[in-house]
């Protein structure tokens, strides 16, 4: 036992009283304290704690209750006591809601270079991923009985067939966006006859392979990314090795070709499709027969729209397919990591396939092809 607590009490002029607490303001020493303190009449002006020799929890929250009930102000106390008077005022209102501090330069500085860093870490990754795919497609190559025909024609049915629906909905409501917002803009001028030009060269050259690039990466390539990453987890990637199975060829290969051989087909069919839309809108809003629509896109459309289309279309499948493989094999430790690189595996394909494409402009322009 140590000094049993007490207090005192003395009365100002004007009425107010200043309490002064001395002993050890502790669990095993306040005795009736909490009571008297209770009993005390009259306005409190200030606690007095600079004769406490030890104080815990229960004497800091005696001294907060006292000083809360009566509007008074705690003095005298030492660092250690107001600290633990403040811990014990703070969790009485709840805590105290810090203002949030804008972000120092440094910080930001230090998150860009962060992020920098990962991105040049997941790109020298793709490369390594790339390079051992290249590997395992001549080793195929040359024991043609270890490639797996039945995985790629799944493949085929998962990226391709299972996704016509959805993209030729979505390729003939963006031709009949274009053909509406380009007669919009055209009848300023008397020049609606233009937007079958506008229809024909921009699904050929840009919006039809484009469009179904980022929704196979929505699609297929998260698909891909979340397959490999839930085999990952169940252990299924490291028992095929052991059994003799190379996961590059009997998962990431099949994938891979089904991405290069879908993603030209499935980007016609948008043209296509696109260019159908803005030919019903033409028809029923600016009178353009069919017939007539039809003969003007063959005049006004080069056939080098069509392998421009054609070629990016291939690049793109690899890489939205090669994207989702490597983000699933890279999965590691739980679950929400099969989340993590689903999200990541679907951003950098959209990502690569934009800047893919812009390059893929400039080159285009530059040999003649505009």
């Amino acid at each position: 036992m140590g000094n049993a607590a007490d207090f005192t009490i003395d009365a100002q002029d004007d009425g107010a009283q200043i309490v002064r607490l001395w002993g050890d303001l502790d669990i095993s020493d306040i005795d009736d304290l909490p009571q008297r303190l209770d009993a005390i009449d009259g306005p409190v002006a200030e606690i007095d704690v600079s004769a406490v020799e030890k104080m815990d929890t229960v004497g800091a929250w005696l001294c907060h209750r006292l000083a809360r009930d009566h509007g008074a102000d705690i003095t005298g106390g030492d660092e250690d006591q107001n600290r633990l008077i403040e811990a014990v005022s703070n969790a009485d209102n709840g805590g105290k809601i810090r203002k949030k501090r804008p972000i120092p330069p440094i910080y930001a500085m230090q998150k860009t270079g962060e992020a920098v860093l990962l991105a040049l870490t997941s790109f020298v990754g793709m490369i390594s991923f790339f390079g051992g795919l290249v590997r395992s497609f001549f080793a195929v190559l040359l024991h043609p009985g270890r490639f797996r025909f039945k995985a790629l024609v799944r493949q085929f049915e998962l990226v391709g067939i299972s996704s016509l629906g959805i993209i030729g909905l979505m390729s003939f409501l963006i031709g009949i966006v274009i053909a509406q917002q380009g007669s919009v803009q055209l009848r300023q001028f008397g020049a609606e006859v233009y937007t079958i030009n506008l229809i024909g060269r921009l699904t050929l050259r840009e919006l039809g392979v484009l469009m179904t690039a980022i929704m196979v990466a929505g699609r297929s390539g998260s698909a891909f990314a979340a397959q490999l990453g839930t085999m990952k987890l169940t252990e299924e990637v490291d028992a095929m090795r052991t059994i003799g199975v190379s996961p590059m060829e009997a998962l990431v290969l099949p994938r891979v070709l089904a991405g290069i051989f879908m993603m030209p087909l499935l980007g016609f069919y948008a043209c296509v499709l696109a260019m159908i839309g803005g030919g019903l809108l033409c028809w029923v809003a600016l009178d353009i027969p069919p017939a007539t629509y039809v003969q003007r896109i063959r005049e006004v459309v080069p056939m080098y729209d069509v392998w421009v289309g054609l070629i990016k279309a291939p690049v793109f499948g690899a890489i939205i397919a090669l994207s989702g493989c490597y983000q699933g094999m890279q999965v590691r430790g739980n679950a929400e990591e099969v989340g993590l690189r689903t999200t990541a595996a679907v951003v950098q394909a959209i990502f690569m396939v934009i800047v893919l494409d812009a390059f893929f402009a400039v080159f285009f322009t530059w040999v003649g092809w505009a």
